[in-house]
């Protein structure tokens, strides 16, 4: 929507092919309906979100930065605000909203909307010249993919886009899930599974190497299956492509608070609660859902009487509270992830028109190109940037 609405304000006239039954079916169910549509951030902290081919999108971001989507927004008559973490959101919390205001722009432009599904590039001389759908074959002096990834299948990004890319000869690399709930082998998360936590410090560490390569504080999910939320979706982006057993989960429960001020806090409440078992003493520290998950873990006898808790027990406590560990086997599907890490080759696309090096008018935006971000709006403005440059630079070649 954004590179049809960029092109016809370049002056082109713009034919928008849709396979779904209606625009912006995945641009509803972002940000849990809300749709985060973009990240207030300066340019350094929007390229330390994006571990996959920053520097392509340079130019992109150059073209139209955050600040711009807001105008842009704001300009069509959609009031916005700026929530934690530099997330912006439109004033309403309706993704719908966000929708309405692309589509009533394409209305006002006279972008003719048609539901078919592409199968194919037309191409004629090392130059697109126009798409191949199940209800007939359109001609074009350009085409733009804005196709998608391969994450929720059922809104229409299902990766037909890469079949289509890789038969005019474009390098698609493997796509795989990211921001992606984990899955783990540990019965924990079973018995845990609806309980949310907040203000917890969730650190990702590689087995192989011990390194962390994530840490941070938040909110997250134990599941029937692993665990979700946004910190577990965060750290999803950090995995290597297809490693299976090879990270484990580190959780502080309790990130305010250095092991000896919670071993201070702990003394209290044993004092506190020095007669009853030990299972009914942790009331204050824990969520109740789990209290026996933190009992079965440090190994006490959830009967024993608090007054005769040994000091090295305590103390097992208190470094469990600090660093409860949750082995991970891997990802949810692909269909269950936000976005996709993989896709077009970066190499194959001029950053600075989204034009493809091998086929003359043909461009790509958006999640089909091989770049993904972390959350918090950043995989949107990704899109809208690309878009913005396919668009005019589509409709300016003509």
């Amino acid at each position: 929507m954004m590179a049809a609405i960029t092109a016809a304000e370049t002056g082109a006239s713009v034919t928008l092919l849709e396979q779904s039954n209606r625009l912006g079916k995945k641009l509803r169910i972002t940000g849990k309906g809300r749709c985060n549509l973009t990240n207030a951030c300066d340019r350094d902290t929007f390229f330390e979100n994006i571990p996959t081919n920053p520097k392509f999108l340079y130019a992109a971001y150059a073209a139209f930065a955050p600040e711009d989507t807001m105008s842009f927004f704001e300009g069509l008559g959609l009031p916005l605000k700026t929530e934690r973490g530099r997330r912006v959101f439109p004033t309403s919390d309706k993704a719908a909203d966000v929708v309405a205001t692309l589509e009533k722009r394409l209305r006002q432009l006279n972008v003719t909307i048609l539901f078919a599904r592409a199968k194919e590039v037309l191409t004629e001389d090392g130059r697109a010249v126009g798409v191949a759908t199940n209800k007939g074959d359109y001609s074009a002096d350009a085409v733009i993919l804005a196709t998608g990834g391969k994450s929720y299948p059922l809104t229409g990004s299902d990766g037909s886009g890469y079949a289509i890319a890789k038969a005019v000869g474009h390098t698609i690399l493997s796509p795989t899930p990211s921001l992606v709930p984990l899955t783990s082998p540990s019965k924990v998360c079973q018995k845990m599974q609806g309980l949310s936590l907040k203000n917890v410090s969730l650190r990702l560490v590689e087995n192989a190497s011990e390194k962390v390569v994530f840490e941070e504080l938040g909110e997250m999910l134990f599941t029937h299956f692993g665990l979700s939320g946004p910190l577990v979706l965060s750290a999803s982006a950090h995995l290597k492509s297809g490693a299976k057993n090879a990270y484990t989960v580190h959780i502080d429960l309790k990130p305010a608070l250095d092991e000896e001020t919670l071993d201070a806090r702990v003394r209290s409440d044993f004092v506190k609660y020095q007669n009853r078992d030990f299972c009914n003493s942790l009331g204050d520290l824990l969520p109740e859902k789990m209290i026996l998950s933190m009992i079965e873990t440090v190994g006490i006898d959830g009967r024993k009487k608090v007054n005769s808790i040994t000091r090295e027990e305590r103390e097992r406590l208190v470094k469990t509270l600090k660093n409860f560990v949750i082995p991970i086997s891997g990802t949810r599907p692909i269909d269950e992830a936000i976005i996709t890490r993989g896709g077009v080759n970066t190499k194959e696309i001029n950053p600075k028109t989204m034009e493809s090096k091998l086929l003359r008018g043909l461009f790509f935006a958006g999640e089909i190109i091989d770049v993904d971000a972390y959350t918090g709006g950043f995989n949107l403005q990704i899109a809208f940037s690309t878009a913005r440059l396919a668009g005019a630079a589509a409709a300016e070649g003509l």
